[in-house]
């Protein structure tokens, strides 16, 4: 049976997802990135390779993510897209009316604009985690409590509590300031769950025209406070698609379907999760530009070499051809 594989490297989660020919969804991953791409990635092949049938033939990948080119790289991707790409391409896939594609993930944040299914504007984060996911797990691990706790209490809260989102610091402080004061612990969670909100609005989508259908992703899109935060600001009904935090592998892997080979592709296989792999970078000395090439190597071979500004390390080596976008 043919399929397609997506893989979102994230700086806090990888994301895998493998869709069958008529584009409906096999098998997903969410996994911890944890730091180190190279080993989650290879976790992700190694679990997908037990959970999928033998009679799978993947015959396209595309990588997306922040480490998208190292994923690429490793695992021999037909394509290497863009975030943005890949998250609308997903909403408008379960979602074709969607104007608004909200993305929220650990340490990034993204507002898409899409007009008659096509891109037309998009705001991502700037320096400040105020308005993303690491925001909020900080102060989880502040209160002693999951994530999971704090997505729940949020819904208790009422709006009795203002905080301040604009910087990490001063909504630590005025958080801790509230408490001292004495206010109810669900009014300073869901106070958090707006001041998160209010940032991302104030900073990714400032000055930005939001039009519904909003769709929201990405892995905080499990937290309830924040859905319910953002319909009171937004004063707009908001959709969380089913597989919401692996929207981003979804849209590659329907990227990869869209533009696959006639044939098996570049894929190295599901092993590639068995070889014991490492990086390493080097200055090119070959022209005036020296580039500086990344590269993933085992035992005995180097795999693959990404990051000059010719193809002349792409060629040498088994990741040439990879169409980079």
């Amino acid at each position: 049976m043919e399929a397609y594989l997506g893989i979102d490297v994230g700086s806090v989660t990888t994301k895998l997802a493998v869709l069958d020919a008529a584009d409906e969804l096999i098998s997903r991953l969410y996994l911890p990135t944890g730091g180190r791409p190279v080993e989650a990635v290879q976790e992700g092949m190694r679990q997908m390779r037990r959970e999928l049938p033998e009679s799978i033939e993947i015959r396209g990948v595309a990588t997306t993510g922040s480490a998208r080119y190292l994923a690429g790289a490793i695992v021999g991707a037909d394509m290497v897209k863009n975030e943005i790409t890949c998250q609308a391409v997903a909403a408008i896939h379960f979602i074709p009316e969607v104007q608004t594609v909200i993305e929220i993930g650990g340490q990034d944040s993204k507002i898409i604009f899409v007009r008659e299914g096509v891109v037309t504007d998009f705001g991502m984060n700037t320096v400040c985690a105020a308005g993303t996911g690491s925001f909020l797990d900080h102060q989880a691990s502040r209160l002693k409590m999951s994530i999971e706790e704090l997505s729940r209490r949020a819904l208790l809260g009422s709006d009795a509590v203002h905080i301040s989102g604009r910087c990490t610091v001063f909504a630590e402080s005025d958080m801790v300031h509230k408490q001292q004061n004495g206010h109810h612990v669900d009014d300073i969670i869901y106070a958090l769950c707006r001041a998160l909100v209010n940032n991302y609005l104030s900073d990714v989508g400032s000055g930005k025209d939001i039009r519904p259908p909003v769709v929201f992703q990405g892995g905080v899109a499990f937290n309830q406070g924040i859905i319910k935060a953002l319909r009171q600001e937004l004063k707009m009904e908001i959709t969380v698609p089913s597989h919401h935090e692996v929207m981003g592998a979804i849209g590659a892997a329907l990227l990869a379907h869209e533009n696959a080979p006639g044939n098996r592709g570049r894929f190295k296989g599901f092993e590639i999760g068995e070889r014991e792999l490492k990086t390493s970078a080097f200055e090119c000395r070959s022209c005036p530009a020296a580039c500086e090439i990344s590269r993933v190597a085992d035992s005995d071979r180097v795999v693959a070499c990404w990051g000059g500004k010719c193809d002349m390390w792409d060629d040498k080596l088994t990741n040439q051809g990879a169409r980079i976008k």
